[in-house]
């Protein structure tokens, strides 16, 4: 019978290219999940099963899936390797136990390893380090170990290290059991031996160290040892299990997925060392408060990752963190207080799903066709007001219009894309009524034209990109007065309005109007960036205060579609001083007018100043790559603010234009050979330069001319 103390939950993760559906796959045939290995080549695997994936050859959605070793249960999650597809990376982070980084032996640490490796700090998830493809002609282990351990520290523990690497790779020596395993050109199950004179002491050595890291925080063990100078196989396993569940030790194995060498190994210790899913913390509830994972517990389970499948319908994956969870149970969605029945609840094996009676806490399973629940959502039973911290997203890195189709095709296409905007919390869709554009914010150009091949295959609707707007803001340098006379007479009661009012720049702690008689001060913080302080410097009755809201709107309307370029305004005080009234004529709409013509006129004898969006940008690459991507930055308008080393990269911090990032993710790819990633945060607006600023108005006049 499966209890919770026999689960094992991993992920297997890296940079893209290190093998990790490859390995994946061996781990199912050395498991007997599956009686042939697929390859990724032939689109034969049990990871990549979408059609993308196997037209592309890599991996771009997270595939769940499970196997038996011994006497546990292991649910494996294979993960893409892009930067673009950080999401399905956090969202197998936040479920799994254990963390497989895979490294390609013959490049060693690369940037994408790097990335995974911050998400991995984020959850404190335990960690190991396979070195695969130690059968590369140009694989070299020492220099892939000594990477690890200079980038992630002394907690790098060698647990395996080859012999014979290269084209003719048959051999890995075994530190904790102090074994050679020989396997056959065919790999599979490897012959044991004894470890050949010349490395007898080097395995020693490293023995020793595992030895050390198990006993350190068992007294027990640590007598054991100084008496003994060793420790027996259960006692070493006992003492590595809490190591590697507190992230105490970060072991680093051998291996050729491609060849069918040494997963067998590492399954092993996976089945003997790594934590079980009750060895972990206990969980972070969004209300504070912690969670025991416990099948005594109440019902809970976490909705990781939704995806609509063509012919299924939307697939929902999910970990019971409590109690035990039944086909046929309702359950509460924590976010929306909806209702869910759990009709079926499904094994995963890729795209192969065998129904179950339940999953008891600790395991991973799915479901289908929920109604109301999507990524991040919390399942309970009735009763239980408890929900699952929700997992935290970065922040675009791009984004594109959507070139409008036909007003039909329109509709249907805003319906599928926010779909796949509830499947995928890393993608943002905005309808901007200010730049008048739909647009789709992603992870970089590949995710945009993931979700671009979804909606053309599964929707049948062509969607086309093209270049987003900008959203610059409009603002003024210096003071301006300015009269308006608002009249119309059309029969009966007429409009009859006139405001005097002074603009000028606004900042922090600036002074009152010396000239001026402030009855009223509002400070407004605008909805999009930036402030309006309007006065009210209005003596003798010469406008009634009833219209000050009137006025002020008027205001705000035009500031909402500025004079330049029909961008929104910022910064500025306006201060209205004087006007006049009718008893009869005059009225709300009257003084919106004339405020908004007023300071329309004002704004234009202000040396009016565009403003454009800066972002801090953080890119991190390798040495052989810093000299080009510095001198593409400074076509960019890029303002370098400081550089400096991070482990075995480069890391420059600039502030760019948001006009100048525009298919910057794809550039910053082929200046690096991949290797090179990057981070952005909007920063401020600052002056446009007056060359531009000439370009942008009269692009603008044209614009409005056409229309």
């Amino acid at each position: 019978m499966l209890t919770t103390k026999n689960i094992r939950n991993i992920c297997l993760i890296g940079h893209s290219g290190s093998g990790k559906t490859t390995f994946s796959e061996t781990m199912l045939f050395e498991s007997g999940a599956i009686n042939r290995r697929g390859t990724v080549e032939n689109g034969t695997t049990v990871s990549d099963f979408t059609n993308i994936e196997k037209e592309r050859g890599n991996s771009v959605f997270s595939t769940l899936m499970h196997t038996h070793w011994r006497d546990r249960k292991i649910n494996i999650i294979d993960t893409p390797g892009l930067d673009d597809f950080n999401a399905e990376v956090i969202s197998a982070l936040k479920v799994a136990d254990t963390a497989l980084i895979i490294i390609n032996g013959s490049q060693g640490v690369e940037v994408g390893t790097e990335l995974v490796w911050s998400y991995v700090n984020d959850f404190k998830t335990p960690t190991m380090f396979v070195v695969n493809q130690l059968d590369h002609e140009k694989a070299d282990y020492d220099t892939a170990y000594e990477q690890i351990k200079s980038r992630f520290g002394a907690k790098v523990i060698p647990v395996q290290f080859p012999i014979n690497q290269g084209t003719g790779f048959t051999s890995i020596v075994d530190a904790l059991r102090m074994v050679l395993y020989e396997f056959s050109t065919n790999g599979g199950k490897p012959e044991k031996k004894p470890i050949p004179e010349a490395y007898v002491q080097q395995a020693q050595e490293m023995h020793n160290q595992l030895v050390e890291a198990a006993a350190e925080n068992d007294e027990t063990l640590m007598e054991k040892f100084f008496e003994a100078g060793s420790l027996n196989e259960e006692e070493l396993a006992e003492g590595l299990t809490v190591a590697l569940a507190n992230q105490q030790i970060y072991p680093v194995f051998c291996s050729s997925a491609i060849q069918n060498m040494g997963s067998g190994r590492i399954m092993g210790f996976i089945n003997d060392i790594a934590p079980c899913p009750s060895d972990r913390p206990p969980v972070p509830m969004e209300t504070g408060g912690e969670l025991d994972i416990s099948e005594q517990g109440p019902n809970l389970a976490f909705v990781y990752k939704s995806m609509s499948e063509p012919q299924v319908g939307m697939v929902s994956y999910f970990k019971v963190y409590s109690g035990k969870l039944s086909a046929g149970e309702d359950l509460v969605n924590q976010s929306n207080r909806s209702s869910e029945r759990i009709n079926q609840i499904f094994l995963s094996l890729g795209k192969v799903r065998v129904a179950t009676d339940s999953l008891i806490a600790g395991d991973i399973g799915a479901t289908v066709k929920l109604k109301n629940s999507h990524t991040n959502d919390t399942l309970s039973g009735k009763g239980a007001e408890m929900q699952v911290m929700k997992m935290t997203f970065p922040p675009s890195k791009i984004r594109v219009a959507i070139k409008p189709p036909g007003k039909n095709d329109m509709e249907k296409l805003m319906r599928a894309l926010h779909q796949i905007e509830e499947e995928d919390p890393s993608l943002h869709v905005e309808q901007s009524a200010t730049l008048k554009q739909t647009l789709l914010h992603g992870q970089g150009q590949l995710h945009l034209d993931l979700i671009r091949y979804r909606i053309e295959k599964v929707n049948g609707i062509l969607m086309e990109f093209e270049k987003p707007k900008i959203p610059y803001r409009e603002t003024i340098t210096i003071s301006a007065d300015e009269e308006y006379r608002h009249k119309k007479q059309s029969g009966g009661s007429g409009q009859f309005a006139q405001v005097s009012m002074r603009i000028e720049p606004y900042y922090e702690g600036m002074a009152d109007p010396s000239d001026l008689n402030v009855k009223q001060k509002q400070t407004e913080e605008l909805p999009w960036g930036g402030k309006l302080e309007f006065l009210w410097c209005i003596v003798g009755g010469a406008i009634d205060s009833k219209y000050i809201n009137a006025i002020k709107k008027g205001i705000m309307n035009k500031m909402e579609e500025g004079p330049l370029t029909g961008s929104r305004c910022q910064n500025i005080r306006v201060a209205i001083y004087d006007g006049k009234m009718h008893s009869v004529d005059s009225n709300d709409m009257a003084f919106m007018i004339a405020a908004s013509q007023a300071f329309k006129t004002a704004f234009e004898n202000a040396k009016p100043q565009l403003l454009e969006p800066i972002y801090n940008v953080e890119i991190l690459c390798p040495d052989e790559s810093m000299g080009d991507i510095m001198s593409d930055l400074q076509t960019r308008r890029a303002i370098i603010q400081g550089m400096d080393s991070d482990g075995h990269y480069q890391k420059i911090n600039v502030k760019v234009p948001l006009a100048e990032m525009y298919k910057y993710n794809a550039s910053l790819r082929a200046l690096s050979q991949g290797r090179a990633k990057y981070t952005r945060e909007f920063s401020e607006y600052m002056k446009l330069p007056g060359d531009l600023q000439k370009q942008l108005i009269k692009e603008s006049t044209l614009e409005a001319v056409v229309a």
